[in-house]
């Protein structure tokens, strides 16, 4: 009887490394964090590190991939489409602490800044782009609407201002929904 081989220890490894970074990202930053305490962390050599990702800006990219779930056009209510959009990224914004790495990094080194700009690329400007009434302002648009989600996040979940923190989330949606509804659907001033 032959068996299933079991994931290859080069697969474990870099699942620790990636782990160990995401975490060591999300707790120090980009600027702090180091391949030394990733690698302790990970319970490796630093070496096995700079193996698999060849520096620490490539190891970052590698632990700041994002996938922010977002849902298809399609099945948002046109109406609502602010709410269900704020909603959601509270959502992902509460689970994921890859998120306030990348965030925190974005605001302090161009490694965070460009994944912040390809994330904003690849999955917010289509997303946006078949909701607003003419694509071709859709990526302003899109920068409107970052704006506001980003300040928010930056705001209560990196800087922990106390109101913004102290907000409950249906208090959230109250605020910021209309705005992004009429970032999204709006004819342009």
């Amino acid at each position: 009887m032959m068996t299933e081989p079991g994931p290859r220890r080069s697969d474990a490894t870099r699942a620790a490394i990636l782990e160990s970074a995401r975490e060591r990202f999300a707790a120090d930053g980009y600027e702090r964090a180091t391949i030394r305490a990733i690698a302790r962390d990970a319970g490796i050599d630093p070496s096995m590190v700079m193996r698999y990702y060849g520096n620490k800006e490539r190891l970052f990219a590698a632990a700041s991939e994002i996938d922010l779930r977002l849902p298809p056009v399609g099945a948002l209510p046109a109406r609502h489409v602010g709410a269900v959009l704020v909603g959601h990224f509270l959502d992902r914004w509460e689970s994921d602490d890859v998120l306030n790495a990348v965030l925190r990094s974005g605001v302090t080194h161009p490694a965070g800044a460009e994944r912040i700009h390809a994330i904003f690329k690849e999955q917010i400007g289509p997303l946006i782009a078949g909701l607003c009434p003419d694509p071709a302002e859709a990526p302003t648009r899109a920068a409107l609407v970052a704006s506001q989600i980003l300040g928010m996040a930056l705001a209560r979940y990196v800087l922990k201002l106390p109101p913004a923190v102290g907000l409950d989330r249906e208090e959230v949606i109250a605020w910021l929904a209309p705005t992004i509804q009429r970032y999204l659907t709006a004819e342009k001033p």
